[in-house]
Formats: structure tokens, sequence, C-alpha cells
């Protein structure tokens, strides 16, 4: 069972639950990936809305990582997330959010019913979350 006080969320993937957690080894080898960037410059990066494939893979690999997960063993690029890629942003936002608190700005404000909605109030969900449709 996953403990968002430790900064921990539950990911389900091909029908297994993982935890993600960003620990401070973790967030060392997100720095490392984007080329020693600071993580409080990823950390704003993030919160602006500003989330890439790239950037979904970083972070699923860095907070399987910290979770106690051997991401090497387990083929990132084609795992099916429950609730798609949709399921994994908002995933990945809470980990955000678990992980660096604050308000809840730019991917981590993206909520169901704004993935969910169009203009004409039509329930879709855009091909990736917080791009146009």
């Amino acid at each position: 069972m996953v403990n968002r006080h430790r900064g921990e969320v539950e990911l389900k993937a091909d029908g297994k639950s993982y935890t993600l957690c960003l620990t401070l080894g973790a967030l060392a080898h997100l720095e490392a990936a984007y080329g020693g960037e600071d993580i409080l410059t990823l950390a704003d990066r993030f919160s602006q809305g500003h989330l890439t494939s790239r950037d979904a893979l970083n972070l699923l690999e860095a907070g399987l990582k910290g979770g106690g997960h051997e991401s090497a063993a387990l083929d990132l690029e084609n795992l099916s997330f429950e609730g798609g890629m949709a399921g994994l942003i908002r995933t990945l936002a809470d980990l955000l959010r678990v992980t660096f608190g604050g308000t809840d700005a730019g991917v981590i404000e993206k909520t169901e019913a704004d993935l969910n909605r169009s203009e004409e109030g039509e329930k879709h969900l855009p091909p990736f979350p917080g791009m146009p449709s």
C-alpha cells in the first residue's frame, strides 16, 4: 500500500500495481536525464503544464526507481496504463503533487473534468492531455 506522506503514489499498468516515489536518488536521476538541470527548474517546468512524452518516460522511470522497482526489467515504452495515457498523466501529476506540494498548477491542475470536456461540452480525451485535440 502506498504512503502519500512519504510521497508515494500507485500506478496501475499491465494489470499490476507499482509504487512510484521521487526519492532523492530518483530526483538525481531526473537531473541527470535533463543534463544537470536543477530539480527546482524541472519542478517549475512541469508545474507550467509542459510535459512531453519523453518527460513522462523520464518521470515514470525515476518514480519506479524511487518506488523500489527495477525499471530496466520493464518495457516502459510499451506498458499499457489503466486509463490510457490520460491515466498515466494523472498519476504523474499526482506524483509531482505529493513530491513538491504547493498549489495545483499546470499539469497538476489538469483535472479529469478538464481532460474530458470539449468546448461544445462533449466528453472526450485529447490525444495527449494538455495538447490541443
